[in-house]
């Protein structure tokens, strides 16, 4: 048994956000685990590009479209997941934006598009499947993606920094009502990775900016987007079996400092 618990050999798992960027390192490598991965993304073609990605390796993939701000378009995107390869067993909260901008610039749109995608979303897409895999009953695992700006503040990140806080709690309070299905709900909160997320990019690119992060970062580097899959394959196997309603941080030390 001890040899097989982070066995996800056969599983299904659906990652949002995965047509680029940590999302799709983590498709890519929880399809190295054996996992069927369903492939979602608003930008269908780099999603296709990720799945072929994954069959190029030998592993199996499906690509959909999916905008995770409308709640129908996450119920499809369950519905996807049942229809190509008939059951749900993992589900990764990776798909987020982000505007940096000091909070008393922060128009009602740009706090509606973040709240919508980065909290919403993630909220939304739970729920349908952990409705998917208590008709199964078969439990599963939810694993949101934080992020250390959940609990440090972090200048021009207000509306950011709302959503992955409310993601901590969203995360906590799903695992204490589905644990009673097997279902159980973790998050990943990430620091600082050398790859930058859409809409961050010219902050990030600034010189003071990486200077402030290898100061703050015990580990004194960003991380390397591969080191996200050992804690993702970690939370969503058996070898987490007694864990549920965890937010384990990512991010070299940061937020212990």
């Amino acid at each position: 048994m001890q040899q097989n618990l982070f066995d996800l050999s056969g599983k299904v798992a659906i990652i949002t956000g995965s047509g680029r960027g940590l999302g799709k390192v983590m498709a890519v490598g929880l399809a190295d685990f054996g996992v069927k991965v369903i492939v979602g993304d608003r930008n269908f073609e780099e999603a296709k590009q990720t799945a072929q990605t994954i069959k190029d390796a030998g592993g199996v993939a499906s690509a959909t479209f999916v905008d995770i701000s409308e709640s129908d378009s996450c119920n499809d995107l369950i519905q996807f997941a049942v229809n190509e390869f008939g059951q749900v067993n993992i589900l990764v909260n990776n798909a987020g934006i982000d505007i940096i901008k000091p909070a008393e610039a922060i128009l009602e749109s740009e706090w509606d598009e973040i709240l919508n995608v980065n909290l919403k979303g993630h909220f939304h897409c739970s729920q349908f499947a952990a409705i998917q895999m208590m008709k199964q009953n078969t439990g599963g695992a939810i694993i949101n993606i934080s992020s250390i700006a959940s609990v440090v503040g972090i200048p021009g990140l207000v509306a950011y920094s709302a959503a992955k806080g409310g993601i901590n709690q969203l995360t906590r309070v799903m695992a204490v009502e589905w644990a009673s299905k097997n279902i159980r709900v973790n998050a990943i909160a990430p620091g600082y990775f050398e790859n930058i997320m859409l809409g961050a990019n010219v902050e990030h690119e600034k010189l003071e900016k990486q200077k402030q992060i290898i100061t703050f970062t015990p580990m004194a580097r960003r991380g390397k987007p591969e080191e996200l899959i050992g804690p993702l394959v970690f939370l969503a196997s058996d070898a987490s079996s007694y864990i549920t309603g965890a937010i384990l941080f990512v991010d070299g030390g940061y937020t212990a400092a």
